[in-house]
């Protein structure tokens, strides 16, 4: 990526942003309660389909359960209670998108998985005024594409919850 092009997204977005986009400026899109999201694609692990889920007695709303992928237990956070929406409806597939954070693999319950794409630095933007605390609280900023704007989540800031 050209250094102008990182100087000039610099100065729209935040700094920890920034830095990633230094670092990598790929992104896995997803889907959530109709809201295009993206995680970077480093983050990510593993892609699955519809999982067997178990459920933690006495953990959070948000905490889905745990699953096994190749014989490793691995969390799942249902994205959409993560971010303050409504839940799907009963029966309703979901997938899985394996996330690494301090050594330990964690999956993000979501309605449907995008596509692996670059997301060019011109597109990034801060936060709207008007997006909820919450998404701040769990977002680097948004990318402005020609039909959609896409939320780019921090995969730490998702998983810190409580």
């Amino acid at each position: 990526m050209p250094a102008a092009s990182v100087a000039a997204a610099s100065a729209v977005m935040p700094a920890a942003l920034s830095a990633a986009l230094r670092e990598e400026a790929v992104f896995l899109t997803l889907v959530v309660a109709g809201q295009w999201c993206a995680v970077a694609v480093h983050a990510v692990r593993d892609v699955l389909g519809a999982h067997s889920i178990t459920r933690i007695p006495l953990a959070r709303e948000e905490v889905a359960g745990s699953l096994n992928l190749r014989g490793r237990i691995v969390t799942a956070l249902d994205l959409r209670l993560r971010l303050g929406l409504p839940p799907r409806e009963p029966g309703a597939q979901t997938m899985s998108v394996v996330v690494e954070q301090g050594g330990e693999l964690y999956a993000l319950l979501v309605d449907q998985v995008g596509e692996v794409m670059p997301l060019p630095p011109e597109g990034f933007a801060p936060h709207p005024p008007t997006l909820d605390p919450l998404w701040r609280e769990v977002s680097h900023g948004v990318h402005r594409q020609e039909d959609r704007l896409v939320i780019v989540l921090d995969v730490g800031r998702v998983l810190a919850i409580g």
